[in-house]
């Protein structure tokens, strides 16, 4: 056989045994290698062909792809859409308030590790912000943690003074879980190491307990009660007959100034300026109206238009910072700012167990977000373009602020450093 002839037969060879392959269901075959589909497809004319066949595959895709964009309105159709979606809202969420403390729901609380119940509990109300205001959330933490020491017991081989210090640290961290921790819980949690640090070895357990729950009431008692009750005497003496005494949302001790001006027979009324999301002055209102104190309520966008009625400004704090900044519920600033420019004194109302020795310039550096969904707000109807931010917080500089009622006195806020000294401590 020549040479041309013995090509033709094994060309015949091989396309024979690649229609077998293709009668059998090979895929592989069918669709062709460089070897078989050369030859089943005409040896050079089939590589040829196979480049046109994918551009044609890729076009009919784009095709798709672009006929389900139209009709998604750029997400894709199923699950992809919805993948699309959380996409989207990520990407539309402002990164410059991404290390704001943000709200975990409340089921995302689960306890973990040795948490006694007290402080689940505790983290929940935390969590739904049914326990709000710095000195609620101490006294309820104190007390949690009262719960907790009573029922603890030292494991062997080890002392009450060591362990239990480790046994907080797991009910500190599920506290911090639901909701950030305020600045004078952390002094009061400070304050109970260094007691438990001290306890005395030789006492028996149970006198041990003791003796730190009797400091934890102590603690409450001086720093909180005593105190209020100090500052009050002290701030009550500021209002005159005939004032109008102009105060921001709620503060505790705010309240208990008024209520004592009032008690002491002086003659003054009150405008209550309130700011959603959380309306605290609704609840003010309720109880200086029921004592029968002359009230005014309003929201902070009219602020303006009664500012220069008053005869004195009235406003609480979260903490107050060695530089003299004031921080406080968010519109406190704006409050402190606006009487500065129409000459009315404001006077801020601190227990010195409130002090951060910190120094904090803006709002922007450390805040905390508030959830709609706990103040039984509705979800709005935005869309995917609208994002809802509820600070807590902000920061009265020391120049918008006259003096600082605690129970050491009244302080000017240049001076505010001088806390820690006029106490003879530096732990709070």
């Amino acid at each position: 056989m020549t040479k041309a002839e013995r090509r033709e037969l094994q060309e015949r060879q091989r396309a024979a045994k690649a229609a077998a392959k293709a009668e059998g269901g090979d895929a592989k075959a069918k669709g062709g290698g460089k070897k078989d589909g050369g030859a089943a497809a005409g040896g050079a004319g089939g590589t040829r062909k196979e480049p046109a066949a994918r551009k044609e595959t890729q076009a009919a895709a784009a095709a798709a792809a672009t006929a389900r964009k139209d009709a998604g309105g750029g997400v894709a159709v199923g699950a992809g859409r919805v993948s699309g979606v959380h996409a989207v809202a990520e990407a539309r969420g402002l990164r410059i308030f991404s290390h704001f403390a943000l709200q975990r729901p409340v089921a995302a609380a689960a306890a973990k590790g040795d948490v006694h119940p007290a402080i689940v509990r505790l983290g929940l109300m935390f969590a739904s912000f049914r326990i709000c205001g710095a000195n609620a959330r101490c006294i309820a933490t104190l007390g949690a943690f009262k719960e907790v020491i009573q029922d603890y017991s030292t494991p062997p081989g080890t002392t009450l003074a060591r362990h239990l210090t480790t046994h907080l640290s797991a009910q500190i961290s599920h506290l911090v879980s639901a909701r950030p921790m305020a600045v004078t819980m952390g002094n009061a949690i400070r304050q109970l190491k260094l007691d438990i640090s001290g306890s005395d070895i030789d006492l028996p357990e149970q006198d041990a307990k003791d003796a730190l729950c009797q400091k934890i009431d102590d603690y409450v008692r001086d720093r909180i009660i005593i105190a209020d009750q100090v500052i009050q005497e002290t701030a009550a003496k500021k209002i005159q007959n005939g004032d109008v005494v102009l105060t921001y949302a709620r503060s505790s001790v705010v309240e208990k100034v008024l209520l004592q001006a009032w008690e002491d027979g002086t003659q003054f009324s009150v405008v209550i300026v309130d700011s959603r999301p959380m309306l605290e002055g609704k609840r003010l209102l309720s109880i200086l109206s029921r004592a029968g104190i002359p009230c005014t309520y309003l929201l902070l966008p009219a602020l303006g238009s009664v500012i220069a009625e008053a005869s004195i400004v009235f406003v609480g704090a979260h903490s107050i910072h060695s530089n003299g900044a004031v921080y406080a519920r968010a519109g406190t600033a704006l409050v402190a700012m606006l009487a500065k420019r129409h000459s009315v004194p404001v006077v801020v109302c601190c227990e010195t167990y409130k002090f951060s020795d910190n120094v904090q310039l803006d709002s922007f550096t450390k805040n905390e977000l508030a959830p709609l969904q706990a103040f039984g707000a509705q979800a709005l109807q935005g869309g995917p373009s609208l994002e809802v931010l509820n600070p807590l917080y902000d920061l009265t500089p020391p120049a918008s602020i006259t003096a600082v009622v605690t129970e050491v006195g009244v302080i000017p806020p240049d001076s505010i450093s001088s806390i820690p000294l006029a106490l003879g401590r530096t732990v709070f």
